[in-house]
């Protein structure tokens, strides 16, 4: 074996050898579980509607692994606010900015894909840049691939204790030519699940940028399944999965590095699909069930405007009253407060700002709360 710890790794090139007959079980529950939950999306209403939404949820959760401690309420609340941030400079807002940057960098790939463009080189190399603008990577060459060395550990850790030394940078550019056919190829392995767990280690191992290789290779995954159209909807995310079980998924790619260990990895990857599948379908039920409760209840409110504004609230959950005007095309302002007092009497939205007069803001608790069950459920 030529590789060691502590020494750049030489990367084998894609395909690996794979014993499909170990994954079939695996593979089958996978893909069960992701055709339920986009049979359950295909029920919403309107699907586009909370894509915002479970964007910054996933935004959340993925720049949580890197330390980020920014809440999903906060998010949301920083934005209904709408100030004047000409200072960004505090950590608060370098973490909300840095969610809302991994959002904006989803919602990017979605539009592209959306566009028939691959998952190719410039395109990662488009969203890595959207990543790192203005937070604290921006110094670390956005949209290009590192120039230097680097290893992997805990913030100071010294070469000889790296955990993971990825390969010289000259390497980059032929282990990711190769790494970009085999993304990019449908035939490139029997299953596509199984394509993408490949990929995403392979991914992580290049480590081609000098930061955010994380964000990146997990943001690659809903967008595989997108382009694949094995989901019609990129609204299932395994951020979650992989900082609920951190040790497995760190150890199981270093096994794949040092023993070739495939199996377990692929094991591990497809049981997270089938997991996150199955707690996205759930989150999307709650959903439906909340869109035929308020559209009941909207019935009676006798306003052409209350069906937009209560579509709207599913992706800016909390809101300004300015927002709100935008969002439903409501354009008399006495109208827009009739209808979010007639809102907040039916318990569909909650005043979070009582003790103002202007710029007041709203939430919109029932689906707040679907989430923050979502991301305690262990």
């Amino acid at each position: 074996m030529k590789n060691k710890p502590n020494t750049p790794f030489e990367l084998p090139l894609l395909p690996p050898s794979i014993d499909y007959s170990l994954l079939v079980s695996d593979m089958s529950k996978a893909h069960i579980a992701i055709a339920r939950l986009d049979e359950t999306l295909l029920h919403l209403l309107n699907p586009g509607i909370i894509e915002r939404t479970f964007l910054t949820q996933e935004a959340v959760l993925s720049s949580q692994i890197e330390g980020t401690q920014a809440t999903l309420e906060e998010v949301f609340k920083e934005e209904a606010e709408a100030k004047n941030k000409t200072d960004e400079t505090t950590k608060k807002m370098q973490e909300i900015r840095e969610v809302i940057n991994y959002r904006m960098a989803i919602s990017e790939g979605v539009s592209l894909v959306e566009k028939d463009n691959p998952l190719a080189e410039n395109t990662v190399k488009k969203l890595h840049k959207i990543l790192l603008h203005s937070v604290r990577g921006k110094t670390k060459a956005p949209g290009e691939f590192r120039k230097s060395q680097v290893h992997i550990g805990p913030p100071g850790t010294p070469l000889a204790e790296a955990t993971f030394v990825p390969p010289v940078p000259t390497a980059i550019p032929s282990l990711y030519s190769n790494f970009d056919k085999y993304f990019n190829t449908p035939d490139a392995e029997i299953d596509p699940l199984v394509q993408i767990a490949v990929a995403h280690y392979q991914f992580e191992a290049i480590h081609p940028f000098n930061d955010g290789n994380g964000r990146v290779g997990r943001l690659l995954i809903p967008l595989f399944l997108f382009q694949r159209k094995l989901l019609s909807h990129p609204y299932m995310y395994l951020s979650k999965y992989f900082e609920r079980y951190r040790r497995d998924y760190y150890d199981l790619l270093a096994d794949v590095s040092y023993k070739q260990a495939w199996t377990p990895w692929l094991r591990f990857f497809l049981n997270g699909l089938a997991k996150q599948a199955d707690e996205a379908r759930m989150v999307a039920r709650k959903i439906v069930e909340t869109q035929q409760k308020f559209h009941a209840i909207l019935s009676k409110f006798q306003s052409p405007y209350a069906l937009n504004l209560l579509d709207a609230l599913f992706g800016y959950p909390i809101c300004s009253t300015k927002k709100m005007k935008e969002i439903a095309n409501i354009s008399n302002t006495q109208t827009l407060i009739n209808l979010i007092k007639k809102f907040v009497k039916s318990g569909i939205l909650v005043d979070t700002t009582p003790d103002r007069k202007r710029n007041k803001t709203y939430a919109f608790l029932p689906l707040l709360e679907i989430l923050e069950n979502n991301r305690d459920d262990s």
